[in-house]
């Protein structure tokens, strides 16, 4: 099933799937900049497609996030698995509210599971951090977590071009 969905996505042109990879929860950038550098996108185009495509939904979390989140957790399907997402956000909020735009940043730079800009905007929301200021330390994570990605891409890639 993920073998056609990203041959689809593939078909649709590289630029188009790498934004659209970036733009899904949980996957984001830590996804698209591994699938770029494999099909051998320059950094050029895939970086700032990557930041594109990551960025494009989080003005509207910001705005939105908590009552779509909320709502979510009231639809029968997804009530189990919502509930748990917001009580690990609300487990991570320390985090991140110990040095507010700092730890906004430094949580969605890591490129670990659970962090990057769907859960960032998401935890500013819940916190009621200023949107403008979230957006900007959301945009710096995105940018640094990219750069970690490229880095790690190509290491690993390179290390594999070996042998």
């Amino acid at each position: 099933m993920f073998t056609d969905l990203f041959n689809w996505l593939l078909g649709a042109g590289r630029e188009l799937a790498v934004v659209i990879i970036s733009m899904v929860p949980l996957v984001e950038l830590r996804g698209a900049v591994p699938l770029g550098v494999a099909i051998g996108m320059p950094v050029y185009e895939l970086y700032p497609l990557a930041i594109l495509g990551n960025m494009i939904p989080i003005p509207f979390l910001l705005f939105f996030g908590e009552k779509i989140l909320d709502w979510v957790c009231t639809l029968r399907p997804f009530t189990k698995l919502a509930t748990a997402y917001k009580q690990k956000l609300l487990s991570k909020t320390d985090q991140v509210t110990k040095y507010a735009r700092i730890g906004l940043f430094l949580f969605v730079a890591v490129p670990l599971p659970g962090t990057g800009a769907w859960s960032g905007a998401l935890i500013a929301t819940i916190l009621k951090m200023p949107k403008t200021k979230a957006l900007l330390s959301i945009f710096c994570g995105v940018i640094m977590a990219g750069i970690i990605m490229l880095i790690a891409s190509h290491g690993v890639l390179g290390v594999v071009n070996l042998f």
